[in-house]
């Protein structure tokens, strides 16, 4: 019973130790380089083409949404 009890926990902190080594293993992109990254025409400012690039489907509604909850003047960009 103890041996089962030592393995469940020495399992559990494995499992708990390689989520964090995966999520480690990608870093966040700066704000700044992902706007650079989606501005194509580099204007300085992102049209909702630009923001939803190649989404489909529902990353598409996602994405018009979260473009006009950003776009507060409504202006397009």
């Amino acid at each position: 019973m103890r041996r089962f009890a030592i393995l469940t926990l020495a399992f559990g902190f494995l499992s708990f130790a390689s989520v964090g080594a995966c999520s480690a293993a990608q870093p966040k992109k700066d704000p700044d380089e992902k706007f650079k990254e989606l501005d194509a025409n580099s204007d300085g400012k992102l049209s909702l083409a630009e923001f939803v690039g190649k989404k489909k489907g529902d990353n598409l509604t996602k994405a018009e949404e979260q473009f006009k909850a950003k776009d507060k003047d409504s202006d397009g960009f």
